[in-house]
């Protein structure tokens, strides 16, 4: 039995399963050739099937013993993706209903000791960059790449199939086909048909079989390959995430009225980082419904580089300002007890602007004048009329009220000064970072695309055989569909009325 092993190995003949229970194996050198019982036959060929050189069919079915690997089956499973899709869905609802990034005594105040203290082990304060959370991301990724692997390679045949290479015996038995006959011949019916057939879209391809002549036409081959370019777009989009994750960064800053910086600090950490410019914010403005609860308020911000102004915008919500990558979103605001005021000399057009706290008098050195905010009127934490005391070198002083965000102009020993004010505030920025957003967009762009293939688009297929006999030519229509069956068979309906139509005008009608 070892020589007869090592003499099929040697010479790689193969062995049939389908032969007769008793083998005459016969060697190109005129060995005596054995005789060889079924039973020791079945365990020859199931040693020899490990040692000699692999057929096609042998290499096909290794494959298929590749991907029943186990590791290779468990992560190319649709329950898989199923699975983990719910249970992203399922802890983004999480994370969407519990605050992020806060501190911990927020969640032990809000949630209690125990429960913070679970939040902590499981990363819920920061559940996006968790390591399950990141985990089952991961999983997902792995998931689509294998089973796209696993799958991919049979849509494409489907696609590249050479369809005119079809058993012809397969096409009277498909569910739509209409046969018909015409007077005329192969050549005559195929010129007109194929005319008709591309005047309609379906541009046909032709091959002879014997006396039979098929010609085939397909539209939407590629839209098989939509729910692959899905999974591309989610591969993307994670990707475009990765990036900015890694390159990019979210940070906040509360800018006062007049102040500029160029230092903001990120979200969580509160480390510095350095914006390479500087920002100043001009002016803050807010309004208030009568309730005294905000309605809208807006920021004037100035971008500077070596002392020379480069960029302005006023944002408001959902209109942020960009710059050199980053972009700054208006978020919040914060009020404080001191005064924004202007002072203008409306002969010289002299304009100078100070901060004033509450109750506390200063003196403007470009006019020579001194005010101060004497009183004041608030609802909630916000002035709405501060009393102004105002002083110059002529005379006593005048006091007088302002609507806070107004101005007026008073006159003094011929002189007039226009003076505005409002309550200090500072503008609060949120500020971010993200190089990987274009690639995010690409990959949503793709994922818009495939899923219109996907659910839109079908593989429409058909076949048009003609066969000549003595007397007349036989038309054989067929067709086939992925998907839409229904649209599909309007469609071929109403191609077969015309194509029997043209044949038929020097024909007859068969069945």
């Amino acid at each position: 039995m070892l020589l007869l092993l090592r003499w099929l190995k040697l010479f790689s003949i193969p062995i049939s399963k389908h032969r007769t229970p008793r083998v005459l194996l016969v060697s190109s050198l005129n060995w005596p050739a054995p005789t060889i019982e079924p039973h020791t036959l079945k365990q020859i060929v199931r040693i020899s099937e490990t040692l000699i050189l692999p057929t096609t069919t042998q290499r096909s079915h290794k494959a298929r013993m590749f991907t029943k690997n186990p590791f290779f089956k468990f992560f190319s499973s649709v329950k898989l993706a199923l699975s983990t899709l719910c249970l992203l869905s399922l802890t983004s609802i999480i994370g969407t209903v519990i605050p992020q990034k806060e501190s911990s005594s927020w969640y032990i105040e809000n949630y209690g000791e125990f429960t913070a203290s679970i939040f902590q082990i499981l990363s819920v304060p920061d559940m996006y960059n968790s390591w399950w959370f990141l985990g089952l991301l991961g999983v997902l990724s792995l998931n689509l790449v294998i089973c796209s692997i696993d799958r991919f390679p049979g849509v494409w045949k489907q696609i590249k199939a050479d369809n005119l290479a079809i058993d012809l015996k397969r096409l009277p038995k498909m569910s739509l086909q209409k046969t018909w006959s015409s007077n005329l011949n192969i050549e005559d019916l195929r010129k007109g048909l194929s005319t008709i057939m591309t005047s309609k879209g379906w541009t046909t391809e032709e091959r002879q079989h014997g006396d039979n002549l098929l010609l085939f036409s397909q539209k939407g081959a590629l839209s098989r390959a939509g729910v692959y370019v899905v999974h591309t777009s989610i591969l993307v989009i994670f990707l475009g995430a990765i990036i900015g994750e890694i390159f990019g960064f979210k940070a906040s800053l509360m800018l006062p009225e007049t102040h500029q910086t160029n230092i903001v600090y990120e979200t969580g950490t509160g480390t510095p980082i350095e914006l390479g410019f500087t920002l100043r914010c001009d002016r803050f403005d807010i309004e208030f419904y009568d309730n005294g609860m905000p309605k809208a308020y807006r920021s004037d911000l100035v971008v500077t580089e070596n002392g020379i102004k480069t960029d302005e915008k006023s944002i408001v919500v959902n209109d942020p300002l960009k710059y050199n990558g980053l972009t700054f979103y208006q978020s919040s605001y914060q009020g404080y007890q001191d005064f924004l005021l202007t002072v203008t000399d409306q002969e010289s057009k002299v304009v100078e602007t100070v901060i004033l706290p509450f109750q506390e008098q200063t003196t403007l050195s470009k006019h020579n004048v001194q005010l101060g905010i004497i009183n004041a009127q608030s609802i909630g934490q916000t002035t709405s009329k501060m009393k102004v005391w105002f002083k110059d070198d002529s005379g006593s002083a005048s006091v007088f009220w302002l609507d806070a965000g107004d101005q007026t102009t008073i006159e003094r020993n011929g002189r007039k000064y226009t003076i505005a004010g409002k309550q200090l505030y500072a503008t609060g920025l949120q500020i971010a970072k993200d190089p990987g957003v274009w690639v995010v967009y690409v990959g949503c762009g793709l994922m818009i695309l495939g899923l219109y293939v996907a659910f839109f688009m079908s593989h429409r297929r058909i076949w048009l055989l003609l066969r000549e006999t003595d007397k007349e030519t036989t038309i054989l229509l067929c067709g086939s569909t992925n998907k839409n069956k229904t649209g599909f068979t309007s469609q071929f309906t109403s191609l077969c009325t015309e194509l029997e139509a043209k044949s038929k005008n020097h024909g007859k009608n068969s069945v």
